[in-house]
């Protein structure tokens, strides 16, 4: 498999929350770079073309958009 990222990313395990038109659905980050990340959803769900990545503990705050999906597990790409 070729590597595509444009930067590394590092294997993380942190909850988190994707938040778009006042809703808010949990989610957990599995890997994180400055570029991207990949989070796994506990269940299907259709994301808008954008929406706001939020990890409370890290007071990280990005805007996103996904990039591919997998069943549960999405690519996103921090805009």
């Amino acid at each position: 498999m070729v590597e595509k990222r444009a930067a590394r990313r590092y294997r993380v395990l942190k909850g988190a929350t994707i938040a778009f038109d006042g809703y808010g659905l949990a989610c957990t980050v599995r890997n994180l770079s400055s570029c991207g990340a990949a989070i796994d959803l506990a269940e299907r769900a259709r994301l808008p073309q954008s929406f706001t990545l939020l990890i409370e503990r890290d007071r990280f705050i990005r805007r996103c958009r996904p990039v591919w999906s997998n069943e549960r597990r999405v690519g996103i790409a921090l805009l």
